[in-house]
């Protein structure tokens, strides 16, 4: 369940004009909502004390007390920071706690919304797969490619790509025993469900790691739900990536504890082999 703060920031938008003023007060600055009194809320607000009471009542709170006691809750969960955008004034020390601060908060967001049943479906997908294809495109390109550094390990035929038309060239042939991971923040990309579509269409079993209740998400085998905790349309995805990333990570430690001890060998000859790539800890370069 989400606490109260993200509820309130998701639920923006469709409030009314008095009770928006409320949500903007409290997501101004949560932990000094938690000291205000109701009549010291709505004068920060600019409202009536009954349009909070109507506020606390919109999100199931019986009174404002037991709505100062669910703020101070979460808080408690970090989640505070998820609504703290970074302003146009901010200086150093305020942008890199904001962004630190937010990003841990959406990790744990995105780990109590994980549903682990899913999680093992998805780590049964890719135990029996007989290759797996990531697919991303733009700021989820990256992750696609990490996903093939981890996943080659597990002596799979393994692949990434971000380019359209081989995304689309490899659906058209895809056939059972094929995974197409589709990485998306949104989940709203036209070519990428119709990809998902095509790969079905011809077999392919296809996990999305995407926003719930998106055309990919409905699309595909599988979808693992990734929070939207930044707005995308304006700034560039940050805390999402990080979330895909985590997610992927989950994923790779699922496949690696499904395959059992038998299979640390491999794991540990592939790390091995970089060996001689490196410096000795202890040794300078010349």
């Amino acid at each position: 369940m989400h606490n109260l703060l993200e509820q309130i920031q998701n639920r923006l938008a469709e409030l009314n004009k008095a009770e928006r003023k409320v949500a903007e007060a409290i997501l101004r600055d949560p932990q000094q909502a938690t000291r205000f009194s109701i009549a010291a809320l709505a004068q920060a607000a600019q409202v009536s004390e009954p349009t909070v009471n109507r506020f606390c009542r919109s999100f199931g709170v019986n009174g404002y007390p037991e709505l100062k006691m669910q703020l101070a809750q979460s808080l408690a969960s970090g989640a505070a920071y998820v609504s703290r955008a970074v302003e146009a004034d901010d200086g150093p020390a305020d942008y890199i706690r904001k962004i630190f601060g937010s990003t841990i908060a959406s990790l744990d967001s995105a780990c109590q919304s994980l549903d682990p049943q899913l999680i093992s479906s998805a780590v049964d997908l890719m135990i029996q797969a007989r290759q797996i294809h990531f697919f991303g495109l733009g700021a989820s390109a990256s992750v696609a490619l990490d996903a093939q550094h981890k996943f080659f390990r597990f002596n799979l035929a393994v692949s990434a790509h971000s380019d359209v038309l081989m995304q689309r060239m490899l659906a058209s042939v895809a056939r059972t025993g094929d995974l197409f991971v589709i990485i998306s923040y949104t989940g709203r990309t036209r070519e990428l469900v119709e990809v998902a579509r095509l790969a079905r269409q011809n077999g392919a079993s296809v996990l999305g790691l995407t926003a719930a209740g998106s055309p990919l998400a409905r699309t595909c085998t599988i979808s693992l739900d990734i929070p939207l905790p930044e707005d995308t349309d304006i700034y560039m995805p940050m805390t999402s990536r990080i979330i895909q990333l985590t997610v992927l990570d989950v994923l790779a430690t699922g496949m690696t504890l499904r395959r059992g001890v038998d299979f640390q060998p491999h794991l540990r000859r592939i790390k091995e082999s970089l060996n001689a790539t490196r410096y000795p800890s202890d040794a300078e370069p010349g």
